[in-house]
């Protein structure tokens, strides 16, 4: 049975289209009254405790000169106040703003329900045929900051406006300068829930973990490789791609995990062949390291089933087997490379991506662009967790994503793209940061 009762946040209401304005008001007035109390306390305390008539409190010290030094102090004041706000309560001050928008939004596209109402004239005896409009429903809508994400409730009730409320991703993400990660309906309720803040949930590559079938990536942000299973990677030269998997090589490296590495063009991580002991970067040898993970992936699904505490529906971690991942980088040039050798990659690939994730045998599959010629026949729908790094156009970004209504923005930081963890829905997304003097190797 679902809570009585439960708080949702603030509650949106028109007069917030005017919530910063009114805010700075009320607040140089609590001032002027509260300095106005201090310099003309005698007056107040003679007026309190004598039953003065009105000539008498008129008669008292009052000094206008007292009233612009009040004035003038509450208008330093606010100034100090709002500054001090600003450096350490920021978030505060965004909050209202995002409110004040929301408001807006509601009342400049008409998303409420209004009645027609007699305006009244001055003169009570002259009749008034003038009419205004007033509103009579306001959607109920509420707003919620917790835990560095957004929460935005709008109350779904079959109204006119239905259609647009339930459909408000591309609005808020421009309008609050923030990243959709999850949308979902319940207790005629459509909550948007928004990443705030996206950079600074950001973490170094000493907190990227893995444990219990989750690679954390950002604070805000793991792959669940269990239940989610391959991750296909795509940017351009300069974008931050080497080094996104070099950290999760890194991290996948500290568990018991087996790990693969296809390195094509023998750069970065083919000098892991150092320390790892497989790695590939010769053709014949990356297509036998392909085959044989192919091979160990059928091995052990014969396998777990005579198992004596296998159980139907469960996964590798239930037996206490270690995961195993091949590493694919450069994958479009390799293939490429290879001619007609391409079609059996292909067809290994795809036995992987559809059969791997019950023996744990996974697949993180990079590439610059991945053109459909090597990732078709569904290969590409069975990447549950996607990543795009630095700049891609359009045209990559739909055969990243597919088609979706999104609006991609380029940033200058490098590790910065987007990311779909799976659920379908594509948010913001930045890479491990990697200090310049760590050492892979």
């Amino acid at each position: 049975m679902s809570k009585l009762w439960q708080y949702r946040g603030h509650k949106i209401r028109p007069k917030d289209k005017n919530l910063i304005f009114n805010l700075i008001c009320n607040s140089f007035l609590l001032l002027i009254l509260s300095g106005s109390v201090i310099v003309y306390q005698k007056n107040w305390r003679a007026i309190l405790k004598k039953q003065l008539t009105w000539q008498e409190i008129k008669g008292l010290a009052w000094s206008w000169q007292y009233l612009v030094y009040v004035i003038v102090g509450s208008l330093v004041l606010l100034g100090i106040v709002f500054l001090l706000l600003y450096h350490f309560h920021f978030d505060y001050l965004k909050q209202i703003q995002h409110r004040q928008k929301i408001a807006k939004m509601i009342l400049q596209n008409k998303w409420y329900e209004t009645v027609k109402v007699q305006q009244e004239s001055f003169f009570k005896d002259l009749s008034n045929n003038r009419s205004k409009q007033k509103i009579s429903h306001f959607p109920k809508v509420y707003y919620r900051l917790k835990d560095g994400l957004i929460h935005v409730q709008f109350e779904i009730v079959m109204s006119s406006y239905q259609d647009q409320l339930l459909h408000l991703e591309k609005k808020l993400e421009s309008g609050l300068f923030c990243e959709i990660v999850d949308k979902i309906l319940h207790d005629s309720f459509v909550e948007y829930t928004l990443l705030y803040d996206t950079i600074g949930n950001r973490i170094t590559i000493d907190d990227v973990t893995c444990q219990n079938g989750e690679l954390k990536l950002m604070e805000t942000v793991s792959w669940q490789y269990d239940s989610l299973p391959h991750m296909l990677i795509a940017g351009g030269t300069g974008g931050g791609k080497t080094y996104f998997i070099l950290t999760i090589i890194e991290a996948l490296a500290k568990t018991d995990a087996k790990l693969t590495i296809l390195d094509p063009k023998n750069a970065d991580l083919a000098d892991l062949a150092e320390v790892l002991p497989d790695v590939h970067y010769q053709k014949d040898d990356m297509l036998a390291a392909l085959n044989d993970f192919y091979q160990d992936m059928m091995a052990r699904n014969t396998e777990m089933k005579q198992m004596p505490n296998y159980k139907t529906g469960e996964n590798y971690a239930y037996l206490g087997l270690p995961a195993h991942f091949l590493i694919f980088d450069e994958y479009v040039a390799f293939m490429d490379m290879l001619g007609r050798d391409s079609i059996e990659v292909m067809s290994k690939l795809k036995q992987i991506v559809m059969l791997g994730r019950q023996s744990g045998f996974f697949l993180i599959l990079a590439c610059q662009r991945p053109d459909a010629k090597y990732l078709g026949d569904g290969i590409r729908d069975q990447f549950m967790f996607r990543v795009a790094l630095g700049r891609m156009s359009d045209l990559g970004y739909t055969m990243m994503f597919g088609e979706t209504n999104k609006d991609f923005f380029q940033k200058p930081v490098k590790g910065r793209g987007y990311v779909d963890t799976g659920v379908g829905v594509i948010s913001e997304f930045y890479a491990p940061l990697v200090p310049k003097n760590h050492q892979f190797l």
